[in-house]
């Protein structure tokens, strides 16, 4: 079973501010990224990552659900490099994806946060404070991401 990888952030850390924009390319801060006082997930990901492209694709099969029994919201944040950019919204589409997909094609936010490589997961709980991440994915592993999201909300 993968382990919980604790970055250079500590627990409880706050979302830093990194201007991104969004597929339709509206600029949003990361720092006012929230869920109305719920927990939401961040996905690092990108279009060349299969590991990420399933670990979306098992938490999109079960999103409905999470949603229902945790209000949760997910970020996916592509680290598409600049000039595939333009790839990350037909590739979205095509698979159905219904997070709210941020851009991040300079790793600004992703050097913030000290993600290496994708997939990297962290959960913020309602108040805005990281309390939980993970690097990687194994089948079965999105479980992990639940159960976190979970004790985000007591």
């Amino acid at each position: 079973m993968a382990t919980v990888a604790l970055s250079a952030l500590a627990a409880s850390a706050a979302i830093p501010s990194v201007t991104l924009k969004d597929m339709n390319g509206k600029t949003v801060d990361t720092a006012t990224l929230s869920n109305d006082g719920k927990p939401f997930v961040i996905d690092f990901w990108a279009t060349w990552c299969k590991p990420c492209v399933r670990e979306l694709k098992a938490i999109a099969d079960v999103y409905d659900e999470w949603v229902e029994e945790t209000g949760v919201k997910i970020y996916a944040v592509s680290l598409d490099e600049a000039q595939n950019e333009q790839r990350v919204k037909p590739f979205v589409e095509n698979k159905g994806w219904e997070y709210e997909v941020l851009l991040d094609p300079n790793g600004d936010f992703k050097r913030q946060l000290g993600v290496s490589d994708p997939p990297h997961v962290f959960v913020v709980d309602g108040e805005g404070n990281i309390v939980w991440n993970h690097q990687g994915y194994v089948d079965g592993g999105e479980e992990e991401i639940l159960e976190a999201v979970k004790k985000a909300m007591k």
